[in-house]
C-alpha cells in the first residue's frame, strides 16, 4: 500500500508539473522564433554538449549532485516557512570548513578517513553558517532574507581573505584559489568520469532522507506544522523559533556539504566561486517543484542539463550560454503563473 501511494503522490506531481513545462516550452519557443532561432537547433545543440557521450553526461551529472544537495537543504527551510536566501554562503562555508581539514591533512589518519572528516566538517560549517541566520531571525529579529543575504556578502569576504591572504599559492594570490590538494585527499573517479561515484551516492542518500524525513516523520510533520501556521502550532506544544533553527540548520548542513564535495570531487582546491550559484538555482527548483520533494530530482537533473548542454550554445549555433538562464527563468514564472491561477481557482 505504501508503494502504491508513493506512485500515486509521483505521478500526481508529474502531472502537476506538465502545465507548467507545456508553458515554460511555449513561451520560450515564442521568444526564440521572434529572435530567428530554431528551438530544436538548440535542443540537438544542447543534447550534444550533455548526452552524446558518457564522459559529457557525467558532467551533467557532477553539476547535478550539489545542484540536488542544495535544493533538498532548501526543502526543509521552506517546509518551516523559510526563505533561506543564505544558502549560498553555507555552501562557501562548508567548503572553506572542508578545505581546513583537507590542508591540516592529518598524517596519523588514511586519506579517506580524512575526507570524511573534511565532509563532516563541512555539514558542521554550513549548518553554524544557516544556525546564525536563525539567530539572528529569532533573537535580532532580523528577517532571514535580510540576514540571509547579509552573511553571503561575509562569507564571500571570508573565502576571498583566505584564498588572497593565508592560503594563497606560493608566491603568488589569485583568483584561480589556494594550491590544489594532494591527488590521494581528492574523491576517487574512474578514467572517463567527471563525477565521483561517492558524491553520486551521497546525493541520492541525501534526497532518500530528505525525503523520509519530511514525509514521514514526526520531524517533518512539525516543521509542516510551522510553516502553514506559527501560531496554531504553539497550541500543540510546538515552538516555532526551535523548529525553524532545526530546519535552517539542516538545510544548512547540506548545502555545506554541498560545499564540500565541491572542494574535493570537482575543483580539488578552493576557489571564490565555489558555490557555483547553486543555492540561488537551488531556490528556482524547490519553488517549480511547488515545494514539493519528490520531482526535485527531475527538475535538478533538467536544470543541470541546461547548464552543462548550454556550453555548446556558443560553438554550434553563435548564441550565448546565458539562454539557459531566460529557460530557467521561463520555467519558474510559467509555474509561478500556474500555481496562482490554481489558488485563484480552489478560492
Amino acid at each position: 500500500m505504501k508503494s502504491n501511494s508513493i506512485y500515486f503522490r509521483a505521478g500526481s506531481a508529474t502531472l502537476q508539473s506538465i502545465p507548467i513545462l507545456v508553458l515554460a516550452a511555449a513561451s520560450v519557443s515564442l521568444f526564440l522564433f521572434a529572435l530567428d532561432f530554431s528551438p530544436f537547433a538548440i535542443i540537438r545543440a544542447m543534447a550534444a554538449g550533455s548526452l552524446t557521450s558518457w564522459l559529457k553526461f557525467s558532467q551533467l551529472l557532477s553539476i547535478w549532485v550539489p545542484l540536488l544537495l542544495c535544493s533538498c537543504g532548501l526543502l526543509f527551510t521552506f517546509k518551516a516557512g523559510l526563505w533561506n536566501i543564505g544558502i549560498e554562503g553555507q555552501v562557501v562555508m562548508g567548503a572553506i570548513a572542508a578545505t581546513t581539514i583537507l590542508r591540516l591533512n592529518p598524517t596519523s589518519l588514511p586519506p579517506v578517513f580524512t575526507i570524511i572528516v573534511a565532509m563532516l566538517a563541512a555539514c558542521v560549517g554550513g549548518s553554524l553558517w544557516g544556525l546564525l541566520v536563525g539567530i539572528l531571525k529569532n533573537r535580532g529579529g532580523v528577517n532571514e532574507i535580510f540576514g540571509g543575504l547579509g552573511l553571503n556578502f561575509v562569507a564571500q569576504g571570508i573565502i576571498l581573505y583566505l584564498i588572497f591572504g593565508p592560503w594563497k599559492r606560493a608566491g603568488i594570490a589569485s583568483m584561480s584559489g589556494t594550491d590544489i590538494f594532494a591527488r590521494d585527499l581528492w574523491l576517487p573517479m574512474p578514467v572517463g568520469w567527471r563525477v565521483a561515484p561517492a558524491a553520486l551516492v551521497t546525493a541520492v542518500c541525501a534526497f532518500a532522507l530528505t525525503w523520509l524525513l519530511l514525509s514521514h516523520t514526526r520531524f517533518g510533520l512539525r516543521v509542516k506544522a510551522v510553516g502553514l501556521n506559527p501560531e496554531v502550532s504553539r497550541l500543540f506544544h510546538i515552538n516555532p523559533d526551535r523548529y525553524g533553527l532545526f530546519a535552517i540548520m539542516v538545510g544548512g548542513a547540506l548545502a555545506g556539504l554541498a560545499g564540500g564535495l565541491q572542494v574535493t570531487g570537482v575543483y580539488h582546491r578552493l576557489i571564490p566561486a565555489i558555490s557555483s550559484g547553486y543555492g540561488y538555482l537551488g531556490l528556482l527548483v524547490v519553488m517549480l517543484a511547488n515545494y514539493k520533494s519528490l520531482p526535485v530530482p527531475l527538475i535538478t537533473l533538467f536544470f543541470a542539463w541546461l547548464a552543462a548542454g548550454s556550453i555548446q550554445l556558443p560553438i554550434m549555433l553563435q548564441i550565448d550560454s546565458s539562454l539557459s538562464g531566460v529557460i530557467q527563468g521561463a520555467c519558474v514564472l510559467s509555474a509561478l503563473l500556474v500555481h496562482g491561477l490554481r489558488k485563484q481557482r480552489k478560492g
